[in-house]
């Protein structure tokens, strides 16, 4: 079957989620990295055991919750940030390979889609932000359902709506956790493998992998 649509992750795969903090890197300190890395673990974290649980908050809220969660574990890092470091998340920077790469497989007459665990407005701010709105079709957030990914229903929101197979989506992400979801949900997957991590998940792997989306 022909690939009819081509559905992103937005967190990581499109957008850059750790442009926030490296905006504010002198003012954060030496250990401004690995505070973003675990401003976004507990983020994740959160979503996946709020789904667990039953318990679902929208992703904004979660993402404050891990920020102010991460300023404990750092104390040296000036609260002060919080408000500029909130801010700068409404306006991520995309990848410099995406906008051409979402207008050449739109160009070629596929869907162009994302879905994400985002808050439809964090996504409408990030795709505006990016000057995207021309080339996505749709925006799929999960707080239509109010589960969080890997959730299954959460990929289903995409075949429901394009009355598709799953095997006709070809799924990108930079999250592996993501494409073994998406994979045992039946899409064609690429693992966009940007930090260059070890495989997991070796059961549900990926179709493709690769370091960026400009050779998809």
């Amino acid at each position: 079957m022909s690939t009819a649509a081509y559905v992103f992750d937005a967190y990581g795969t499109l957008f850059d989620v750790h442009a926030a903090v490296r905006r504010h890197a002198e003012r954060a300190g030496p250990d401004y990295q690995i505070f973003s890395e675990m401003w976004r673990a507990k983020q994740l974290e959160y979503s996946w055991v709020r789904t667990l649980m039953g318990a679902y908050r929208d992703f904004w809220s979660l993402t404050e919750e891990a920020l102010d969660y991460t300023f404990e574990r750092f104390p040296g890092v000036d609260r002060k940030l919080r408000a500029d470091l909130l801010a700068a998340y409404w306006t991520l920077d995309c990848y410099p390979e995406v906008p051409a790469v979402l207008k050449d497989i739109k160009a070629h007459g596929a869907k162009v889609a994302i879905l994400s665990n985002g808050s439809p407005l964090m996504l409408a701010a990030a795709v505006k932000n990016a000057a995207l709105e021309t080339v996505i079709d749709d925006v799929f957030s999960v707080d239509a359902l109010g589960l969080y990914k890997t959730a299954p229903a959460v990929y289903e929101l995409v075949t429901t709506t394009y009355r598709l197979y799953p095997d006709a989506v070809s799924f990108q992400s930079s999250n592996r956790w993501d494409a073994a979801g998406a994979k045992k949900f039946g899409f064609r997957t690429v693992w966009v493998n940007r930090s260059r991590m070890p495989d997991e998940y070796g059961d549900f792997p990926p179709d493709l992998i690769l370091p960026s989306l400009e050779s998809l």
